[in-house]
């Protein structure tokens, strides 16, 4: 009998130490959380495609984090590749990541529940800092582009377009602009959903006739275009102003933006285009020390981030907070703060 009530406390207490474990390791950590019993914070950074601007700026960004706060702080940071804002919504939402680069559009769509976020607003986000602008390429095959404005895109009717990857605020941007204009992108055109490098090579190929690629100038996938088809063969489409103003209507987040002639090889005019802002994104969870700290670091070493990506060149601390789409974090707000940057009541973290 004795022997009986011993083996059952043992399986008893076997059967109670692999629910422990199992339930230890399906247990979601917070950010930072995994690694703090070594020692080390480690967060994700989410980016987009390579080809763009987002991609290298997050892993300069990361990288930099690291480097200075790795050892005096033990802050580690890690940039993944994901479709874009679409998807970096998606993955602060669920925790996959804690930070990520965003579209000024998208975050003013998730945050106030409109557009592909309607009736269901994402609130999982908070504002670090503006970065800089993410400027509208539309690209077409010149034969095409009859009066080099936006519109020629009406030329393309029924052939081949690449939009951007499914749910990436490529996507997103790009329809919301044309739909603006007038367009009916899913029927006007037989859309294709590629990431930046792949549509510069499929538009080299002339699989795609056209592509839309927003971000930073110099665009590695444009300059791509430029270098392999020629700038006498390929156009980037301009915007009028009243144009401008009839995209601007519903998102207010777009602004005229000038591509200054010799940004890309062959380039032999400006290019009078628009942009919208981005921004760089926080879980509300990730303490507000590290959020500080990270800020901090950011402005504290632009020169780092400009030999990285020009694009980065648009980073300046009294543009910090302009146009953000959503309340900053209370460690962006400290920093902000202690620089004598007015905040507007609007950027407030939500009590």
């Amino acid at each position: 009998m004795r022997r009986t009530s011993t083996s059952l406390i043992k399986v008893i207490l076997l059967l109670t130490l692999a629910t422990f474990l199992f339930t230890s390791c399906g247990k979601k950590e917070k950010p930072g959380e995994a690694s703090k019993t070594g020692g080390e914070k480690s967060y994700v950074l989410a980016t987009a495609s390579p080809g763009g601007t987002y991609y290298p700026v997050g892993v300069a960004i990361a990288t930099l984090a690291s480097d200075k706060l790795g050892e005096t702080d033990h802050i580690k940071m890690n940039a993944i590749t994901s479709a874009g804002s679409g998807e970096n919504v998606q993955l602060l939402k669920t925790g996959e990541a804690d930070f990520a680069i965003l579209q000024g559009l998208f975050g003013s769509m998730a945050w106030q529940g409109k557009g592909k976020y309607e009736g269901k607003p994402e609130k999982e986000m908070r504002a670090v800092t503006m970065l800089w602008e993410n400027v509208e390429h539309f690209v077409v095959y010149k034969e095409f582009a009859k009066t080099g404005n936006i519109m020629d895109l009406k030329n393309l009717k029924g052939k081949p377009f690449s939009i951007g990857k499914r749910g990436s605020g490529t996507e997103t941007s790009g329809k919301t602009i044309l739909t603006a204009l007038g367009f009916d992108p899913d029927n006007d055109f037989k859309l294709e959903h590629m990431g930046y490098s792949a549509s510069a090579k499929a538009m080299q190929d002339k699989r795609v006739l056209g592509m839309n690629i927003p971000a930073g100038p110099p665009v590695a996938a444009i300059t791509q275009a430029f270098a392999t088809i020629g700038a006498d063969n390929i156009a980037v489409l301009e915007f009028t102003d009243d144009q401008l103003k009839k995209i601007d209507s519903n998102f207010p987040v777009w602004s005229r933006y000038v591509i200054k002639t010799g940004t890309y090889p062959g380039q032999k005019t400006d290019i009078h285009t628009i942009a919208q802002p981005n921004f760089l994104a926080v879980r509300p969870d990730v303490d507000e020390e590290t959020v500080y700290k990270l800020v901090k670091t950011i402005y504290e070493n632009l020169p780092y981030l400009h030999k990285m990506h020009k694009a980065t060149m648009a980073i300046k601390l009294e543009r910090g907070v302009q146009g953000l789409p959503v309340p900053l974090h209370p460690g962006a707000v400290k920093f902000f703060k202690e620089k004598g940057i007015n905040i507007p009541a609007s950027l407030m973290p939500p009590k």
